[in-house]
């Protein structure tokens, strides 16, 4: 199992951005597949319980682009019976998930990933931290083409809705690191799937 753990950053002198978060990740795709949904589980923390790499990268990756969070990835075994609520549940996961956010703290990237195997959870970290930082120093202009690329439309389609030229468009690509992004998010989804199978 994985256990993301969410912590904000700057809680002392920001608003609290906790209900907001929660409500948005609510309405991501990945939401009807958790296994347990996002809940607050401290003051400035939140707690989801997923079986899905691909989900744990994609929602890893949304929450560094934002840049208001810590995120730790606990990857291992969880009690059962599974109990309703997230904040109930329990577990090596769940344990390596808190090891993992107060670790992100130290981290360029804000991300960490702990598991029972140190050297496969190592690797996964390294590689979405690369990935968090592709995401995080990305400019506007190259989200407008990434996010309308991630709608299924085609680069001509991005060009006419932005008004911009082809070239444009494949100019913030390149830019981007689109398409070394898209090629290195399943590897780094393998491996957490491999860290979780340990």
């Amino acid at each position: 199992m994985l256990v993301l753990t969410i912590d904000q950053r700057a809680s002392r002198r920001e608003a609290d951005r906790i209900e907001d978060l929660l409500a948005r990740l609510a309405t991501r795709p990945e939401a009807t597949r958790l296994v347990r949904g996002f809940e607050r589980t401290a003051g400035d923390e939140v707690q989801g319980l997923l079986d899905n790499p691909d989900d744990a990268v994609n929602l890893a990756l949304a929450l560094v682009r934002e840049g208001h969070w810590y995120v730790g990835v606990g990857v291992g075994q969880v009690r059962t019976p599974i109990p309703a609520s997230v904040r109930a549940a329990s577990g090596p996961a769940f344990v390596n998930a808190r090891t993992a956010v107060e670790r992100a703290k130290s981290t360029v990237a804000r991300l960490a990933v702990t598991g029972p195997d140190p050297d496969t959870a190592e690797d996964a970290q390294a590689l979405l931290a690369l990935l968090g930082a592709v995401v995080h120093r990305r400019s506007r202009q190259g989200w407008e083409v990434v996010d309308l690329m991630a709608e299924g439309l085609t680069q001509k389609d991005v060009a006419q809705r932005l008004g911009i030229s082809p070239q444009a468009v494949s100019q913030r690509l390149r830019a981007a690191l689109w398409n070394e992004e898209r090629r290195v998010r399943p590897i780094a989804s393998q491996l957490l799937g491999e860290a979780d199978r340990l």
